[in-house]
């Protein structure tokens, strides 16, 4: 795993876009901060950029460099989490400009899987993680169901759990405005 991590890491400091396992789906992933690898993906995904991406990091310490006010009960919130939790946030920053939505909100998660995580922790850059299909395909349930399209536009494809067979589940959403106002999305 470790040799991977590198891997990944040298094609994500390139400016590469990677195909990743994550603590949901697999992901086509990227450097969260770099404008260039982010409208990549966009471009993978055959998705416009009005629709914005989510972002992984290994640990909740590093919210505040990439939100601008993280409310009190988002704290709370990925602590009680007993499954994965994309958070939106209003006014993210620090990121690439075309991965926020229009009115500048970002969706970050946690990650504890232990490959996304260590990546995320070795790169010191949050990632971009998106569903490994094109815009408007379903997501696919384990590696076996990426599409040839999707492994032949990355740069780089992660070995690690391709053999899993067990079904991924999406994150559960919750979109937390400033005063920690907060709506289910799923």
């Amino acid at each position: 795993m470790n040799e991977e991590i590198k891997q990944a890491c040298e094609v994500l400091g390139a400016g590469g876009v990677i195909l990743y396992p994550t603590d949901t789906i697999w992901g086509i992933g990227c450097d969260a901060t770099n404008e260039e690898a982010v409208r990549r993906v966009y471009e993978i995904k055959r998705r416009t950029d009005s629709k914005a991406l989510l972002v992984l990091m290994d640990s909740s310490a590093k919210l505040n460099n990439y939100v601008e006010d993280v409310p009190d009960i988002a704290w709370d919130l990925i602590e009680v989490a007993d499954k994965p939790l994309t958070i939106i946030y209003s006014n993210g920053r620090n990121l690439a400009p075309n991965l926020l939505a229009d009115d500048g909100s970002v969706g970050i998660r946690i990650t504890n899987e232990e490959f996304s995580r260590r990546l995320c922790e070795r790169f010191r850059k949050p990632l971009v993680s998106t569903s490994a299909n094109v815009s408007g395909d379903p997501s696919p349930a384990n590696f076996g169901e990426i599409s040839a399209e999707i492994r032949n536009a990355v740069d780089y494809i992660v070995h690690y759990r391709q053999d899993d067979l067990s079904k991924a589940v999406p994150s559960g959403i919750i979109r937390l405005d400033a005063g920690g106002v907060f709506k289910v999305i799923r």
